[in-house]
């Protein structure tokens, strides 16, 4: 089994699809209805539901919960400035994921070709030195 450390004396993400709310809260250190309260809070904190109504998070569901705590907890954000901070790096990712796809799209590319042209241009250029 694959684990991700989390560090903070947290265990291990287990390498598993999805997880139930009480899972979470023990992996994360949080009560589930704290939890419950940050989904609606925070936008892009949307577990699934399972067919009987049951929270199904996934990694990055995990992984966002992780870092909404570091944001209130340690760096002491309040819960609308956690939520425009996580915002803003959405943007951010977004803007560069469009960024790539404007070059790609300039010389008629998919970004996966671009990216393998990309290496073989640096493998050439460290030949070259």
């Amino acid at each position: 089994m694959r684990q991700l450390a989390l560090g903070d004396n947290l265990p291990p993400i287990p390498d598993k699809l999805y997880f139930r709310i009480g899972e979470v809260s023990r992996l994360v250190g949080v009560p589930a209805s704290v939890l419950r309260y940050w989904e609606t809070e925070f936008p892009s904190l949307a577990p699934k539901k399972s067919g009987k109504g049951h929270r199904l998070y996934r990694r990055k569901d995990i992984e966002l919960v992780l870092e909404v705590k570091r944001l209130l907890y340690q760096e002491r954000y309040t819960i609308e400035g956690a939520r425009k901070h996580l915002e803003a790096r959405a943007r951010q990712k977004a803007n560069k994921r469009q960024a790539r796809g404007d070059q790609a799209a300039l010389f008629g590319a998919s970004p996966t070709l671009m990216q393998e042209i990309r290496r073989e241009l640096e493998a050439i250029l460290a030949l070259l030195k």
